[in-house]
């Protein structure tokens, strides 16, 4: 990567531009503009450290109250006082200095205003960005670690789940497989239980078209959920072309798991049974050769 990354975000979508910084572990600001609204993002070693919108309306005094970690009325003394100190110190801190809150409440609520200031950006589909490496515009007292992969997965379960898929997948016949973590970072993702079912199908031989015919999710439901792992980069396109033999036997296995489930369940005379012994063994056969 460039000392400098830059450009729009027509040209590389938020997730490829968090990848790119996720996977060199570098260190620096991410700045994001749309229109007049501006984002600051923090990056330490590819995780996100913090991150700031003047113009956000994730305000840590709101955050605060909203959870019931502070009242109104503690809330309206600390922002007095900090316009009678021209803003020179932070709401944090005077929140700390009268013991309304503990550095615990602090660090969990901007933990969870920069996640929700980095969902809202994932919907940006125009506006500029520019990577200073080794850049950071304030010295933050309060600093969080976050996943660029968490982000982009939850993220993405925000926005338009159509337009995602298509823009993302644009060959279903295409094969992916699992992406290998990046030398030297280990890779904390907090997945579903329904997302790491379905990337166990990933395997480099399958196409995404086999993947939707063997999943336990409908058709639609299945490129959703492996856009998401795209753009997070755990799952990567291969140059391979699907593997045929292995639809072939999977389709048998199918076959022969609902004919033995007739074998098991048929309650007409015995006749019936050698039937679906016939079908059982033309499909064993018809497999093998």
């Amino acid at each position: 990567m460039d000392l400098d990354l830059q450009g729009n975000i027509q040209r590389f979508t938020l997730p490829e531009i968090f990848q790119l910084i996720a996977s060199g572990r570098k260190s620096g600001t991410l700045g994001i503009q749309r229109d007049d609204s501006i984002v600051m993002v923090y990056l330490k070693d590819g995780e996100v450290i913090y991150g700031y919108g003047p113009r956000q309306t994730f305000h840590l005094g709101k955050l605060l109250r909203d959870r019931g970690v502070i009242n109104e009325a503690q809330l309206d003394k600390a922002i007095k006082e900090q316009a009678q100190n021209n803003n020179s110190k932070r709401l944090g801190e005077i929140l700390i200095t009268h013991q309304y809150i503990d550095r615990a409440d602090l660090e969990k609520v901007v933990k969870n205003q920069v996640e929700e200031l980095l969902y809202s950006l994932l919907s940006w589909e125009t506006g500029s960005f520019k990577f200073y490496e080794g850049q950071f515009p304030t010295d933050e007292e309060i600093l969080v670690k976050i996943s660029v992969e968490n982000i982009i997965l939850e993220g993405l379960r925000r926005v338009d789940e159509k337009n995602m898929v298509a823009e993302t997948f644009p060959d279903l016949k295409a094969v992916y497989t699992i992406s290998a973590a990046q030398a030297g970072r280990s890779r904390d993702v907090a997945m579903e239980a329904t997302e790491w079912n379905l990337m166990a199908l990933v395997d480099g031989h399958r196409s995404l078209e086999q993947v939707c015919k063997i999943s336990s999710f409908d058709r639609d439901e299945t490129l959703i959920k492996l856009a998401r792992l795209s753009l997070a980069g755990l799952i990567t396109k291969t140059e391979r072309k699907p593997d045929m033999q292995n639809v072939n036997l999977e389709k048998m296995v199918n076959r022969l798991a609902n004919l033995f489930e007739d074998y098991i369940t048929v309650k007409s005379p015995v006749h019936n049974n050698r039937l679906v012994d016939r079908e059982i063994t033309k499909t064993i056969v018809e497999g093998v050769e």
